[in-house]
């Protein structure tokens, strides 16, 4: 079977006569035929250019092809963009984790940086909680692989996702959609835009997102893994000159959903002390497709709450014909309330209260030199401060058992973590020669972090129990005092880009990335305390890439190879009980190669495809708990494969469009995207990884002839495949190993009016 899916993606690519750049095309207005493909405009290097002239490894897309990826949140790019694992995060309904060519962030807690940088109108979002964008009113969606920091305002080690929203000068008119599907999903979104003068416009758009979830309790019958989502945007653009324009943005979105459950893989199991003391811990658990049956020991009420809001200030002056100034404003506040049954059982294991109060504020300045012809400089300034206060709570009545009875488990946390940011860059693009472009670039960093943090254990019990615990420390309060630490970093990037012909571009590139420092947000024990930071991970990125379109403009394509020396890698572990150390513990080397395109094929046929093919291997990894005379030693554990990073992914995608004349068009398409052998813990533990698999969607697409009205109908996971995509690696408590799946088969129907 993985042969076979294998051959189909290859088969695929291989149907074009280049290699792909993926950019699926909107659909001609009815009664027309396409004759070439349309021209793809990205901002990857902060201005706007053909994304066959970058030297830069990136996917883009547009408003109608996230709808024929059947998108409705970022985590529908999983499949879309060679070497990317996208997934919503563990136990969460409001993170998002991803992983770009093998490089991400492994723990979830908000004292870990990301690896990929999120962006929204070119704002940096710090957390992967709220992350999890709806995408309601998103102009253009770019990927950028590789390490990025010489022209963003954020160093990120793994890549960059950029959401572009639309412009209301640009988009003027609007539209109004309702979608319904099963597992009682209905949603509803909106978009309205108009010139209010002639130097100001305004948009307002929303979106009301809600399901019942796809996971039940086996005995009630509740539902689980549910949304329910409202997010609202308004844009003022005022363009009183041709050299200046200013954008004011707010935002807000709520969510209040339920628990995310996942399926554990272990069942529950005794284990004896002494005579009067047991622990209950986890065996290894059924294995087979799961049937979507969970139980919790949380209540009716005990969900996931979030509003994460904000607002941004976007100012663009043209000084004169070669210089342009930009400024990026930005506040941002975030605030989480959830309860995570991390061992997704009835039973009192692992369940957590997790809730945060973020904000951050930033600024950021560019300005931009264009002599209009062979020469093009950035200079950029970026200051960050985040603050973000945590609450937790861990309860574990069910852990320990004296005496017959369970005794009470209560751990609470507190603490304080603030950031400041600052950095330089700059960047200059000369065309030293004809067909001959040389691009550089260095930035300097330098992140400060203060933490503070308070750990109390409480215990429902006779004292003596606690002399029966292998971990004494757990009893009371493990402070840990004041800490501040900077991490500062000097990050270079250059490339050299050959134009062969008109159609045919080449470039060679090599970047550095640079993720800060940080400490241990799980230190619970005062060994925890005292190993509680850890040092910085850097990336140094080589890359080989050719670009090319055919001369009638029907075939484009691109393919990128590249080699990654990955060092100090920061894997959050287990290691005795209730103890989770960070160690900086690995160098890798990761190399791969790259394949997307698109072709039209006929004048109503677009074929596109991807191909990624990665090999990630440590170096090395210093890991104490493999010793085998450690008294911890864990014969499960290894580190023979990198999470999160399988060796192929794959996709192809076919899509027709039925002129119907007077009646308008009719689109039918569908996609098959391939992953292979996937780890999803650090640990590498056996039940939390998934085998190769495939997925298949298909949609049919109905618009009017003036494109006033849009009825669009899919399915997605049309063979009801059953993978995981995520997992919670606790083993230290319990021997907790969950694992969360993707979406069962679903279908959804959609109505549009354009006006």
């Amino acid at each position: 079977m993985k042969r076979k899916y294998l051959s189909m993606a290859i088969g695929g690519i291989l149907l074009a006569p280049a290699a792909f750049v993926q950019a699926q095309e909107q659909q001609p207005a009815a009664g027309t035929q396409a004759t070439q493909l349309d021209e793809v405009t990205v901002t990857a290097r902060r201005r706007s250019e053909s994304i066959q002239d970058v030297p830069v490894a990136v996917s883009a897309f547009g408003e109608e092809q996230i709808k024929d990826l059947q998108a409705s949140t970022v985590e529908g790019l999983q499949g879309a963009v060679p070497n990317m694992n996208i997934a919503q995060g563990r136990g969460s309904a409001n993170s998002v984790n991803v992983f770009i060519r093998g490089i991400g962030q492994p723990d979830a807690l908000q004292t870990f940086d990301p690896g990929v940088g999120m962006y929204v109108d070119d704002v940096y979002y710090s957390r992967i909680n709220g992350a999890l964008f709806s995408l309601f009113d998103i102009q253009q969606l770019e990927v950028l692989r590789g390490p990025q920091g010489t022209l963003y305002g954020k160093n990120s080690t793994g890549g960059a996702i950029k959401l572009t929203t639309k412009n209301p000068f640009d988009n003027e008119g609007g539209a109004v959609e309702v979608t319904a599907g099963d597992y009682g999903r209905l949603e509803g979104r909106f978009y309205v835009s108009g010139k209010l003068s002639d130097t100001l416009a305004g948009s307002i758009a929303g979106a009301k997102i809600t399901n019942d979830g796809y996971v039940k309790d086996a005995v009630s019958g509740k539902r689980y893994n549910d949304d329910d989502t409202e997010a609202f945007r308004a844009k003022l653009a005022y363009q009183p000159t041709d050299n200046f324009s200013a954008v004011l943005s707010l935002d807000t979105t709520k969510q209040d959903a339920g628990l995310t459950l996942g399926r554990p893989m272990a069942d529950l199991q005794q284990r004896e002390l002494n005579t009067n003391a047991i622990v209950r811990v986890l065996k290894p658990g059924e294995t087979g497709e799961w049937n979507h049956r969970a139980r919790t020991s949380f209540n009716d009420g005990q969900g996931q709450y979030l509003k994460h809001s904000g607002a941004s200030l976007a100012m663009n002056w043209d000084i004169n014909e070669q210089f342009t100034l930009k400024s990026i404003t930005s506040y941002r506040k975030l605030k989480t309330e959830s309860y995570i049954d991390i061992d997704a059982s009835e039973y009192q294991l692992g369940d957590v209260l997790v809730a945060l109060d973020q904000n951050q504020k930033s600024q950021e300045f560019q300005l931009h030199y264009d002599n209009g012809s062979n020469l093009h400089l950035t200079f950029g300034a970026y200051y960050m401060k985040e603050h973000v206060p945590s609450y937790q709570e861990a309860y574990g009545d069910d852990i320990y058992l004296i005496g017959g009875k369970p005794a009470g488990f209560l751990r609470t946390i507190d603490d304080d973590l603030s950031t400041t940011s600052k950095a330089a860059f700059a960047h200059a693009n000369w065309e030293f020669a004809p067909s001959w472009t040389l691009a550089a670039g260095v930035r300097w960093t330098k992140d400060t972090k203060d933490y503070e943090r308070t750990t109390s254990t409480f215990w429902e019990s006779d004292g003596l129990f606690l002399g029966f615990l292998p971990a004494t420390a757990l009893n009371g309060t493990v402070p840990l005092a004041p800490v501040s630490a900077s991490w500062t970093a000097v990050t270079p990037s250059v490339s050299l880009q050959k134009a062969f012909s008109e159609n045919l571009m080449g470039y060679v590139s090599a970047n550095r990335g640079f993720k800060s420092g940080g400490f241990n947000g799980r230190a619970n024990t005062a060994y925890d305390v005292i190993h509680a930071k850890f040092d910085p991970e850097y990336v140094w990125t080589y890359e080989l890439g050719m670009k090319g379109t055919s001369s009638d403009r029907r075939f484009r394509g691109s393919a990128a190879a590249f080699y990654s020396n990955y060092s100090d890698f920061q894997a959050r572990v287990s290691q005795d009980a209730n103890t989770f150390p960070v160690l900086n513990a690995a160098e890798l080397n990761i190399k791969g190669i790259e394949l997307e395109g698109s072709a039209l094929l006929g004048e109503s046929t677009t074929l596109s495809a991807q191909l990624g093919w990665m090999d990630a291997k440590y170096k090395k990894f210093e890991d104490f708990r493999l010793d085998p005379s450690y008294p911890g030693y864990d014969k499960n554990v290894n580190h023979d494969h990198v999470p999160f990073s399988p060796d192929w992914t794959a996709r192809v995608a076919l899509q027709h469009v039925f002129s119907l004349g007077d009646s308008g068009n009719l689109t039918l398409g569908g996609d098959v995207s391939y992953r292979g052998d996937t780890w999803l813990s650090v640990d590498n533990r056996k039940v939390l990884s998934q085998d190769a698999y495939a997925l298949v969607g298909a949609y049919g697409v109905w618009d009017s002839p003036q494109m006033a009205w849009q009825v669009r109908a899919g399915v997605r996971n049309l063979t009801d495949k059953d993978y995981k995509t995520e997992g919670q690696e606790f083993a230290s408590v319990a021997n907790i190993q969950t694992a969360y799946y993707g979406l069962p088969r679903n279908w959804y129907v959609s109505v549009r009016y354009n006006f």
